[in-house]
């Protein structure tokens, strides 16, 4: 990794990005357009040309310890041997049958037995899938309408972030850690809330109880209480945040950690509620794929059996107590968030010229470096990662802090 803060050698991922503007929509106009995707400009890579464990590596050559995983798909660590060889194993015997396969009913076998109230399990393939499956089936149960919702949810219509092409919808949010608000979305619309469709958290934990209350008031109003479990999900400990926090859910969707980066999600829930799935319409050709059921079988064995998610959260705790202590000896506005295993350094500057001055300094450093972590989104800790690299992140933010402080002035 690089002892300076020479700017990286980026022509490739340059050329590539170019390329891609003439024919891909995703980059032309949709990628690097939200607030959470925007990276430095000119500082960061593009395109990867492959990674393994804790690492990637860019069409350039450049070397990342990779903070992003993938958005928190990754939890073992890229291209984990035991993983990829159960979808070589599965794709040698045929993994897109008109039959179902084995391994579907293995992996759903395994969910219930790890997962505090999952009964039956519904398998589809992206996190927008089993939200909206959880929606739709939440609907169908209670014979309402509205939903009322808190955090990144997906894709579709009930949740874009953005307004293009979205119909008007039967969908509101409230403060998060507020029960009051809550309260007031139940309040204003008595008896037409279907259920309450949240994250258990994003960079804040949940204040104790809130959760537990969340879920009470929903029931007292007859609506059904649902976790979006896509990030906290295998990360948090085996059973999710329900396991971490004490709270179990009506339905709980998961995805990304589940099956290191393959593209599999479900929908989970108690008998009760799950039956309703025979009454509504949810579907694709690909869910009967055994490839990304094998990866999940694999990765949540390994999970179960081996102290991964232990070892996840001790270099959490490691890296967020080096990040605090450096925020706090910084004149630099900023602050340590988030939980061990999803660790982030918010910005808190409330000049935003100098926020953005400081932020842009603080990651062109550590992205020179050689330690790729995300401007706008929580960072990720892996199980492939070691103390080592701990402490090598742990350096470059210092660097970072160090290259913030000039942006300012300070020193």
């Amino acid at each position: 990794m690089s002892a300076s803060s020479t700017p990286l050698a980026l022509s490739g991922s340059r050329d590539l990005l170019a390329r891609a503007a003439k024919v891909d929509a995703t980059l032309a106009y949709s990628g690097y357009v939200l607030p959470r995707d925007r990276l430095v400009d000119g500082e960061y890579p593009v395109f990867a040309e492959r990674a393994s464990g804790a690492h990637v590596w860019d069409v350039d050559g450049n070397k990342y310890l990779d903070f992003i995983l993938a958005y928190g798909t990754i939890i073992l660590g890229h291209a984990d041997p035991v993983v990829s060889a159960a979808v070589a194993e599965e794709i040698r015997d045929g993994f897109a049958i008109t039959l179902r396969k084995r391994v579907q009913v293995e992996l759903a076998e395994l969910l219930t037995s790890v997962i505090p109230g999952a009964e039956r399990v519904f398998l589809l393939k992206s996190g927008s899938d089993a939200t909206s499956a959880a929606v739709r089936v939440s609907r169908a149960h209670t014979g309402r309408e509205r939903v009322v919702r808190w955090g990144y949810n997906g894709w579709h219509d009930w949740c874009a972030t953005r307004p293009g092409g979205v119909p008007a919808q039967a969908v509101s949010t409230f403060t998060y850690n507020d029960l009051a608000s809550l309260e007031a979305e139940f309040e204003a619309h008595p008896g037409e809330i279907a259920c309450l469709l949240m994250m258990p958290f994003e960079v804040e934990p949940p204040a104790p109880g809130f959760l537990q209350a969340a879920a009470e008031l929903a029931h007292a109003h007859g609506a059904l209480f649902v976790l979006d479990e896509m990030r906290s999900g295998f990360r948090m400990s085996l059973g999710g945040a329900q396991e971490k926090y004490g709270v179990t859910a009506d339905l709980v969707t998961f995805s990304k950690a589940m099956a290191n980066g393959y593209p599999i999600s479900v929908l989970v829930g108690s008998e009760r509620v799950m039956r309703t799935v025979g009454e509504v319409h949810i579907g694709s050709t690909f869910h009967v794929n055994g490839a990304e059921m094998a990866a999940a079988l694999a990765t949540i064995t390994q999970l179960r059996d081996t102290p991964v998610l232990k070892h996840v959260e001790a270099l959490g705790e490691q890296f967020l107590r080096g990040l605090d202590g450096q925020a706090t000896a910084s004149p630099v506005s900023a602050e340590a968030v988030g939980v061990p295993q999803m660790p982030f350094l918010r910005f808190t500057d409330p000049d935003e010229q100098a926020l953005a001055r400081a932020r842009d300094a603080f990651y062109t450093e550590t992205i020179r470096r050689g330690v790729l972590l995300h401007p706008n989104h929580h960072w990720y800790i892996c199980g492939a990662m070691t103390e080592k690299d701990i402490a090598t992140a742990l350096e470059a933010t210092a660097a970072g802090f160090r290259a913030a402080e000039a942006a300012l002035g300070h020193g």
